[in-house]
């Protein structure tokens, strides 16, 4: 009875001292993992499912233009009274700590005019582009692969993504554009145009006797800084060229060509320096007198200057642009 009691109290003292140091050893390591998890800041290493991720987004933008019809001469000089809004949709994919790639549809609208912005007072520049008297409009759409990247590396989770960073981007874009203009009340002989009043699509006229395409490739680049809003959702506001390789976003590059090859309305479109006040107007010249009228006026002749086909156009983009990360609520950070 007494080596039963015996084996019994063992049993019960190695029991006991297993369950305490079982309780030690938990209470370390649930100590430890706490600790882990509050300290958490995702793999700190390259890339890493963790801040891998794809989000969309939404953009109104701000476009202006820099041309042939611009208010001088000097690089990006631009008219912001034709600052003109513009949106876009995006889809995009995160690629490690400072890598982002998407795809972006664009629609915005560029403008110019002689009149409005060229100055007759300067006799330095602009006073060759107020008496010349064009204007265009041109709606653009837009396809853009760009890659971003971060000054300021997220090596979190996406919940854990930095607070802000700047970046730089820089990618390609195809766009269609087509340019347009108001076509005056007559052609330059005086007879009422059909079309007074309306929007013309330039490229068709031909008014310099170009051909030009209204599919273009461009090079998007610039530079800006995103903001995290909450867990999903971060804004963006950035700044960019899109820099063009053609020179016919105005439909203006290069020298008037002999006006008796176009068409009444092409000839009303490529020369309206006659519709300015205090310059006289075509009358009712013949057609073979219409390539040397406008001597007295110094602008108009076969070969005369209309452009400056030495530099190609730019459009600038300035965007503010919503992103909402996809499939967040699904994410799940795995503690190491």
């Amino acid at each position: 009875m007494r080596k039963l009691s015996f084996v019994v109290l063992s049993v019960a003292l190695l029991v006991g001292s297993i369950s305490e140091a079982y309780s030690q050893f938990n209470a370390r390591s649930i100590k430890k993992t706490n600790k882990r998890i509050a300290h958490y800041r995702g793999k700190k290493s390259g890339f890493s499912k963790s801040n891998v991720y794809s989000g969309i987004g939404v953009s109104i933008n701000a476009l202006n233009y820099f041309g042939d019809l611009s208010p001088s001469t000097s690089k990006l000089s631009t008219d912001l009274s034709f600052t003109k809004p513009g949106f876009g949709l995006s889809f995009f994919h995160r690629f490690g700590p400072r890598y982002t790639l998407m795809a972006q549809y664009m629609y915005g609208t560029i403008k110019g005019s002689d009149s409005e912005s060229a100055s007759a007072s300067d006799k330095e520049s602009a006073v060759f582009r107020n008496t010349r008297n064009l204007s265009f409009s041109n709606s653009i759409h837009e396809l853009s692969i760009l890659a971003y990247i971060d000054l300021f590396e997220n090596q979190a989770t996406y919940i854990s993504r930095v607070k802000w960073t700047p970046y730089l981007y820089v990618g390609g874009t195809l766009f269609a554009h087509n340019p347009t203009a108001i076509a005056p009340k007559t052609d330059l002989k005086g007879n009422a145009l059909a079309q007074a009043g309306q929007s013309v699509d330039l490229q068709p006229l031909k008014t310099e006797g170009q051909s030009y395409s209204l599919i273009q490739f461009a090079v998007p680049f610039g530079a800006g800084a995103r903001f995290k809003i909450n867990e999903v959702m971060d804004l963006w506001a950035d700044f960019g060229f899109r820099y063009t390789f053609t020179d016919y976003l105005d439909d203006v590059s290069d020298k008037y060509v002999d006006l008796n090859t176009l068409s009444p309305l092409g000839q009303a479109l490529s020369y309206r320096t006659n519709e300015l006040s205090g310059y006289p107007t075509v009358g009712q010249s013949t057609p073979s007198e219409l390539a040397g009228v406008n001597v007295q006026n110094g602008y108009g002749r076969k070969g005369d200057k209309r452009g400056g086909s030495t530099q190609n156009d730019i459009y600038m983009v300035t965007s503010i642009r919503l992103t909402y990360i996809l499939g967040a609520t699904f994410h799940k950070a795995k503690f190491r």
